[in-house]
């Protein structure tokens, strides 16, 4: 399933240069229609959008009210939708998961636009299940309790203050937040976490961490009823042991095995990195596809370090458990999630088995 990505290009995202509309980028191309069009339908509710619409009759009450400014022509519209029509087939009906985090969770702007991207794919016929963590946020309270944050290889050091604080932040703060915000998006979406439907078992991943735990088994029974109905799942990476015990979990290792259980087609994991990279200083040293025995030797060469180990280590195992593609895109970068699913120009780095 591997697609070849072109390399990124920039170009202007205004509506008044020359430049024929055909040959600026697909990033272009993505940012206009996001921003002129659904964008400006969401807000002004020119059409009720839910997850059972189809996605045609928004576009063309936007084009009547856009075509008026001349912003694009009728042409425009119908060249983007045929162009991005194969990816559209090609995923439909298939099961994307995406971890949500970093830069994108912190900025307003960027939320607000992967909120949109997510009921977006989720209009055209993708069944997406949004796995979140809430590292900034966490960090915010627990400076406010006096409780210094601490990590080991990437992974959050959690004693018992620190769990209560993780599970009320993430379950009972950010969860909700993102939920409520897809509904303001026009989509459906039901918040839950690990413990919701016994969804992760967890056990302790080691006495030096505390409460982390690491995934013993999935039950994904809850998510697929919830998918049938055409809803969005968010889940935050809380789970709980066979005592009821709750442990904070990885959110880029619970998105790789909740996307295993389910045979996603792909697993997204949203970072502030533009992918990985031989330098980090480099962009230019972006690997923009590779396979799993190429990961595994940017680990053993210190290449992949810190933060990045448990999320290239999640992308390698759900790969040899039947996902067809993990991506770790920038989700610094507007749209990045239609930029990785509906172009091969890509957002990032595409990792294969």
């Amino acid at each position: 399933m591997a697609l070849l990505k072109a390399s990124h290009s920039c170009h202007s995202n205004s509506f008044s240069d020359s430049s024929s509309f055909s040959s600026i980028s697909w990033h272009d191309r993505v940012a206009r229609i996001r921003r002129y069009s659904f964008q400006t339908y969401l807000e002004q509710k020119t059409v009720s959008l839910s997850l059972n619409r189809s996605l045609l009759p928004p576009v063309i009450k936007a084009e009547e009210a856009f075509s008026r400014n001349g912003l694009y022509t009728s042409k425009d519209r119908v060249d983007i939708l045929s162009e991005a029509l194969p990816f559209i087939q090609r995923f439909q009906n298939k099961v994307v998961v995406i971890k949500y985090g970093g830069a994108a969770m912190k900025d307003g702007s960027l939320k607000a636009g992967v909120i949109k991207d997510l009921v977006l794919l989720a209009c055209v016929g993708l069944r997406p299940v949004f796995v979140h963590g809430g590292g900034p946020e966490i960090n915010q309270w627990l400076s406010k309790l006096g409780i210094e944050p601490r990590f080991k290889n990437g992974l959050r050091v959690t004693d018992a203050p620190t769990m209560e604080v993780v599970e009320m932040v993430l379950v009972g703060k950010v969860n909700k937040s993102l939920v409520s915000l897809i509904h303001g998006a026009g989509g459906k979406a039901i918040g839950l976490c690990g413990i919701d439907g016994k969804l992760i078992t967890a056990r302790p991943a080691g006495s030096e961490l505390g409460f982390v735990g690491e995934i013993t088994f999935i039950d994904t029974s809850i998510l697929a009823t919830i998918v049938q109905a055409g809803h969005i799942p968010v889940i935050a990476s809380v789970a709980a042991d066979k005592d009821g015990q709750a442990f904070n979990i990885n959110a880029d290792t619970a998105a790789g095995e909740i996307a295993a259980s389910l045979g996603a087609e792909k697993l997204i994991l949203m970072t502030d990195v533009p992918g990985l990279m031989r330098d980090r200083n480099d962009p230019e040293s972006l690997e923009k596809q590779i396979d799993i025995k190429g990961v595994r030797k940017l680990v053993d060469e210190g290449v992949v370090a810190g933060g990045m180990i448990p999320k290239v280590e999640c992308c390698v195992r759900s790969l040899a458990q039947g996902v067809r593609a993990a991506h770790i895109i920038d989700g610094r970068l507007p749209h990045s999630l239609l930029l990785e699913i509906l172009t091969d120009e890509g957002a990032g780095t595409m990792i294969t088995g």
